[in-house]
């Protein structure tokens, strides 16, 4: 669909056609000059049946919206939109036959539409080919890990003493052994990130407060620092990514101690060698400026499981986490994840078990993973394969009522033109769709998808995956701008 194809006009057309349906959902309209035409701020929490029991994105909403009060969870699909007519296949097809024609796809496209609720096939293109999913492959990752820990799960950065350091190392030379013990808490920072950050992460220099606290009451002055980051097993750098992500910085290496996910910096380039290394020397200032005096320098080793707690701090809970991965598709968060699948289910936690680990735990829950190929949590590798079938029975399986610990899958995909990784899509192609369509994106080079929910012009709640993984470079825009506008027009069928 190009700009000034006559399918725009139709498209306002049915819009328009909406107004009793946006008066019944009390969808909240927004004309705003940030470009957000329409803003629903509560459409899948009324199909789902309640809101959300986490606050909302601390990414601002558009001018005028007033984002829905955190409330308790009531995770059951509301039957009310489980008998909502649906579209008929046959004219979802002849709705979405030009945007599926499109060249920039290029020759190998996936396309499969749901009831949400019911798996009532509406639309197939591809049929059961393996895709590449690129980040959509985070929504299998999130999901195992929830249903392995929890929703409220959350993860714990310690400080120990060795046994039988507290007293003797001290009396002979003044100073008292401790060791930062990492948990894999994929959010740990160093210091807080102000009023206004979501999820609120644990940091180093509330947990050095709380560490110098402790030992200040046992007259403890001076201490020397260690680290341990031996939750996670198996290489930091992903065997299946390719060569450069590391060192150009993509992605972090993947360690159970960390600040900032292992950036120096915010952005793409700026990576830390050596995470724990550097988390362990965050700590040592903090210490320093919490009044502990600290000597030498933070040296690694592996603490004793007898070792006493000397002080902790949190993460907050795994669904927050894991809506935060979904929205922003947080490459370093989702690889934690999988590490921590992989200890949940009795195993070393390294990515190759992490990926045994959301193979076991989704089949569990009726998803049919015999031809995937799962390498990583993040998407990263181009060696995964999944099929459309198994991304749309993922949402599935997670908006279940007999599912309510995978509720965040699905509440926590970005809105179209709103926030997270759809901030700044659906604005020249695919208007329609903005706060209608949620999704999950995918990007490689070459590699494009949208995997997600929406609601059709009748109100029926549809879940979808739609991918392309053999787009040329040049034909890069065209294709996700494509991919826009065919999901806005499952949204405004039919």
């Amino acid at each position: 669909m190009c700009p000034g194809d006559p399918r725009r006009a139709v498209g306002r057309f049915r819009q328009a056609g909406r107004t009793a349906l946006v008066a019944t959902l009390s969808v909240v309209i927004v004309l705003g000059a940030a470009g957000y035409a329409a803003y629903d701020a509560g459409w899948l929490d009324r199909v789902l049946g309640g809101t959300e029991a986490v606050a909302p994105s601390a990414i601002p909403p558009p001018a005028g919206v007033q984002l829905p009060e955190a409330a308790p969870a009531q995770p059951v699909l509301d039957s009310a939109a489980q008998a909502q007519s649906v579209p008929a296949p046959r004219r979802l097809r002849a709705h979405l036959a030009d945007s599926l024609r499109d060249d920039d796809y290029g020759p190998h496209m996936g396309v499969l539409v749901e009831a949400l609720g019911r798996e009532q096939d509406l639309l197939r293109v591809g049929g059961d080919d393996l895709f590449t999913p690129a980040s959509s492959l985070k929504l299998l990752t999130t999901s195992a890990a929830l249903e392995l820990m929890g929703p409220d799960h959350r993860f714990r950065t310690t400080v120990v003493r060795p046994p039988g350091q507290e007293r003797g190392n001290r009396r002979t030379t003044g100073t008292e052994d401790i060791v930062l013990v990492g948990g894999g808490d994929p959010l740990l920072t160093q210091r807080p990130l102000g009023e206004d950050s979501y999820p609120e992460p644990a940091t180093l220099r509330a947990l050095a407060r709380s560490t110098a606290d402790r030992l200040e009451a046992d007259k403890v002055q001076r201490v020397r620092l260690g680290y341990d980051a031996s939750l996670f097993s198996g290489p930091a750098d992903n065997p299946r990514w390719e060569d450069d992500y590391v060192s150009g910085g993509v992605v972090s290496e993947i360690s159970a101690l960390w600040i900032d996910e292992g950036r120096i910096a915010p952005g793409f380039s700026t990576r830390s060698a050596n995470p724990a290394q550097d988390a362990a020397e965050a700590f040592a200032e903090e210490l320093e400026r919490a009044g502990m005096a600290v000597r030498g320098t933070p040296e690694p080793e592996t603490s004793p499981r007898n070792a006493r707690a000397v002080a902790a701090v949190e993460s907050p809970p795994l669904a927050q986490i894991v809506g935060h991965i979904i929205e922003i598709s947080d490459n370093e968060g989702a690889e934690v994840l999988l590490r921590h699948s992989a200890i949940a289910s009795g195993l070393p936690g390294s990515s190759a078990n992490g990926a045994r680990a959301v193979r076991r735990t989704l089949t569990r829950l009726g998803i049919d993973l015999r031809r995937a190929r799962i390498y990583d949590g993040s998407g990263l590798s181009r060696q995964n394969k999944v099929t459309s079938d198994m991304m749309v029975q993922t949402l599935q399986t997670a908006a279940s009522p007999q599912n309510p610990d995978l509720r965040r899958v699905v509440s926590g995909l970005p809105v179209a033109g709103f926030n997270g990784s759809l901030e700044s899509r659906f604005v020249v192609l695919g208007s329609d769709g903005r706060g209608f369509v949620r999704a999950k994106t995918g990007t490689l080079t070459g590699v494009h998808a949208l995997v997600g929910v929406t609601v059709d012009r009748d109100g029926a709640p549809l879940v979808f995956a739609a991918v392309a993984d053999r787009v040329r470079a040049i034909d890069t825009l065209d294709a996700r701008a494509e991919l826009d506008a065919l999901t806005a027009d499952i949204a405004t069928c039919c």
